[in-house]
């Protein structure tokens, strides 16, 4: 790196940083061991009353950066740890690193180096193609997300007593990091907007998308929620959910030391089908989630149907401070609707239930908006390092910025709320 980024560092892995120093600046305020406690109702119970006191804020307040299971040292050490985001697999680490003057971690980038394009969501394989047709080499590139997780984060992660100039320079390592390794190109995918902002600063090209989040403005349960739904969707959505469990069927929600190895090797084999499906070959192998159950069980919550004792679908959430998070689902049974009452109107109750703002239930599907679900932009920032290359870039994504909040806005104007709900702030 040159003289003004000198206390920069890059990282191959996940063990060569100390789990508290990047959740300090991963997750700054939360205790990495603990962060919901052994009992997660007394822990929303706790948080909430604390947002509503007229005392002065501490750590535990809702006024502090959320609670972002992805970014965590856990969750990412799980993914290498399993070999699923490693060298071998096409996803080698380089996370930069910023020290203070004491040489101590105050700036972090999840970064890797990227031999394809598979697990991102914000798809790129068009470019890699008219690269390559023009006599580029596109891969190696950057990329600085969170391996197979489309949902929104912080990326450029800064502690809480972190210099102003901090994410700049980061922003400017990632660029000299792409030269330093010959790289194509820095990919940065589901930005916050401060960080879209900073990153567009040091020269990335902005680029949108859209997702389907529900928001919660206080409901006091589903109820409440249907309620403000216009009187068609709400007799479809209660229809669905009748539907969904007849036969008898029942559901089964799992969180803490509730979730056990039996729990993972059934939800396993409905994930390992839908990923066959959808991808040809799944991108987490069953050790994963071994790691994942060890280390952040408190942080997860299992939904499954069951007919009898046996475990037929289910889908797997990850929980942060202030959003639910839907990652994956899968089912060994054809069960009309079952898809929509396991992950969207059981992730839906159970946030409104713990007054969680949201629930994020991942990329792409239109069906959710008439599910409560809304759309929402999504952000990414790319630096090309080939200026021609980089001009046909800007070019196209203007345009498809163009057409993406068209789109965002045409749909915006058809959720299936009465009337618009206040929102909370985000």
């Amino acid at each position: 790196m040159s003289a003004s980024d000198a206390r920069l560092t890059v990282l191959s892995s996940l063990g060569e940083i100390e789990r508290e120093a990047w959740d300090a600046c991963a997750n700054p305020g939360w205790d990495p061991d603990a962060p919901f406690g052994s009992d997660i109702d007394s822990f929303f119970k706790d948080l909430h009353g604390k947002a509503d006191s007229t005392s002065e804020p501490d750590a535990s307040t809702s006024e502090q950066i959320p609670y972002n299971p992805f970014i965590s040292h856990d969750f990412l050490r799980c993914l290498e740890e399993a070999g699923c985001a490693v060298g071998r697999s096409g996803w080698q680490g380089r996370h930069l690193v910023l020290d203070d003057a004491a040489g101590r971690p105050e700036a972090i980038v999840p970064c890797y180096q990227k031999t394809h394009s598979m697990g991102e969501y914000v798809f790129d394989h068009g470019w890699a193609d008219a690269f390559e047709r023009a006599g580029g080499r596109y891969y190696p590139k950057l990329q600085v997300s969170v391996p197979f997780t489309p949902a929104t984060g912080r990326r450029l992660l800064v502690r809480s007593d972190a210099g102003a100039s901090a994410k700049a320079t980061l922003a400017a390592g990632l660029g000299e990091l792409c030269r330093r390794i010959g790289a194509s190109s820095v990919h940065a995918t589901f930005l916050e907007e401060d960080d879209a902002a900073v990153l567009e600063g040091a020269g990335f090209l902005p680029r949108v998308d859209q997702q389907f989040q529900f928001d919660n403005p206080g409901y006091r349960d589903f109820q409440d929620f249907l309620d403000a739904l216009s009187s068609g969707k709400r007799k479809t959505i209660r229809r669905e959910r009748r539907d969904a469990l007849a036969g008898g069927l029942e559901v089964e929600i799992l969180t803490g030391k509730a979730i056990d190895e039996a729990a993972w090797d059934a939800f396993f084999a409905f994930y390992t089908d839908t990923g066959a499906r959808k991808w040809g070959r799944p991108y987490l192998n069953r050790r994963f989630f071994s790691l994942l159950g060890a280390a952040m069980s408190d942080r997860v919550l299992l939904i499954f149907a069951k007919r009898g004792s046996k475990r037929i679908a289910g889908a797997l959430n990850l929980i942060g401070s202030d959003a639910l998070y839907g990652r994956y689902w899968g089912t060994l049974e054809e069960v009309p609707f079952l898809h929509f009452e396991i992950c969207y109107h059981q992730a839906v109750e159970w946030a409104i239930a713990h007054g969680l703002p949201r629930v994020e239930a991942g990329a792409q599907g239109e069906h959710k908006l008439a599910r409560g679900y809304r759309p929402v932009i999504t952000r990414s920032a790319h630096w090309i390092a080939d200026r021609g290359f980089r001009t046909a870039v800007a070019d196209y994504l203007q345009r498809e910025r163009a057409a993406v909040e068209a789109e965002h806005e045409i749909l915006d104007e058809h959720t299936p709320f009465r009337a618009q709900p206040t929102t909370l702030a985000k």
